[in-house]
């Protein structure tokens, strides 16, 4: 398949309200004109990204309010942001964290975490790989995951195991659909300076975040090409390479003393 052309094609972006979504939507409207469906729980930051991004870049815009913890939320968003037009690619970003001790997640906030990073995507992939196809050009999906979906993360404990999910359905959907008239790219990317890292807790790591433009860039670079598998930045994709010969056990508590240290000092 060849690279995508995005200019005067929508695009839908999930979580689009504030943090990487936010830079994604940015990203694609002002460098490749793509128009844009806005999917993200709070109306009026989408509304305001909308307006500034219709004025500034020029392109066409539709706003979905939407919990996408809920299925009948992520069903509605899908249904109107299909309905009318031809989508040509999905960036699926929407997700929340928890960074603390596990005893201290609530049940209800854990059946919410795995709703939103695992189950809307997987719904949404498999109801938008046969609208996708439809484009002549080819259609793509961009699931967003992390690297903490390749080595356990002590205390972001459920969040990682939720996005090394993310990081096997992307890439065997890549698998899967060769041959197809659609790609599925996986994006996993480290830490990223957004408002989900913003708290004291993550204070004393904040050095190790990356900037949030940088990081959309690549993932949507990594979304027109069509790539099997993309981690951004040079450091993190030596360490990616680096952790597969360290032990499991020295590497997650490697991870563990550091986040345990972060979040004393947040507290």
């Amino acid at each position: 398949m060849k690279p995508m052309q995005l200019r005067g094609r929508w695009v839908l972006v999930t979580g689009a309200s504030a943090g990487l979504g936010k830079s994604f939507a940015t990203h694609l409207a002002k460098y490749h004109g793509a128009n844009l469906v806005l999917v993200a729980r709070r109306k009026d930051r989408l509304d305001a990204l909308a307006s500034e991004l219709g004025k500034s870049a020029g392109v066409a815009t539709h706003v979905i309010p939407a919990d996408l913890s809920r299925t009948e939320e992520v069903d509605h968003a899908l249904a109107e942001a299909t309905s009318g037009r031809q989508l040509t690619a999905a960036v699926l970003n929407a997700g929340v964290t928890h960074f603390g001790h596990f005893h201290e997640l609530p049940w209800k906030d854990f059946q919410t975490m795995l709703q939103t990073n695992v189950s809307a995507v997987v719904r949404m992939t498999t109801e938008l790989v046969s609208h996708l196809e439809r484009d002549p050009h080819g259609g793509g999906i961009l699931i967003v995951s992390s690297m903490a979906g390749f080595t356990p993360v002590p205390f972001q404990t459920a969040y990682a195991a939720t996005k090394a999910f993310l990081v096997h359905f992307g890439m065997g959907m890549w698998h899967e659909l060769d041959g197809r008239n659609v790609s599925v790219t996986t994006f996993a990317p480290a830490g990223i300076q957004t408002e989900m890292t913003a708290g004291e807790k993550f204070g004393p790591l904040r050095a190790w975040l990356a900037p949030v433009d940088e990081v959309a860039k690549e993932g949507i670079d990594a979304l027109m090409e069509r790539r099997f598998l993309t981690i951004p930045g040079v450091q993190n994709r030596l360490g990616d390479v680096l952790f597969r010969f360290l032990p499991r056990r020295f590497l997650t508590g490697r991870m563990a003393a550091v986040y345990r240290g972060a979040l004393a000092k947040g507290r």
